[in-house]
């Protein structure tokens, strides 16, 4: 999806669901973390996190959509547009909008190693050596076993 066709959808949506125009920029920002958009209040825009539109699909990411829209809204009409306020919960359950998004999954490498003694597997972000550790609940032995990619949400 471009820029100019978030820009479509986003004002598409607007009326759609609010019966309002957007009438400010929506642009991607592929530097968000943890959250699937950001409203600025300065400006009025609204920046969105392409990698959830990756992850999850088009109707997720209109759920995205819908929650900055009433962020914007509120805003503009000067009632309460933070997640603690009543206005807002109250928009996003008439336009069925998500409160938060979900964790994007990732891969991360993780070293898995076993107890000789017990058979206790566990996983480890950092390599050790086997050598200097004891298994922390029968203080038996341990081998490393392998490396392995997990998914991991954040």
């Amino acid at each position: 999806m471009t820029e100019q066709e978030l820009q479509r959808h986003m004002e598409t949506v607007s009326l759609q669901f609010f019966q309002k125009p957007f009438l400010h920029q929506a642009t991607f920002n592929t530097r968000l973390r943890t959250t699937g958009g950001r409203y600025l209040l300065q400006s009025h825009d609204i920046e969105m996190n392409p990698r959830y539109l990756e992850s999850f699909g088009l109707d997720y990411f209109i759920g995205i959509m819908k929650h900055e829209l009433c962020h914007y809204h509120l805003h503009i009409a000067g009632k309460g547009y933070q997640h603690r306020d009543a206005d807002f919960r109250a928009l996003l359950a008439k336009v069925d909008a998500p409160r938060f998004c979900q964790a994007i999954p990732t891969e991360q490498k993780m070293h898995r190693y076993t107890c000789l003694a017990c058979n206790t597997a566990f996983l480890r972000k950092r390599r050790f050596d086997v050598k200097k550790y004891r298994c922390g609940r029968c203080n038996g032995r341990l081998k490393y076993v392998q490396e392995e990619i997990v998914q991991v949400s954040r």
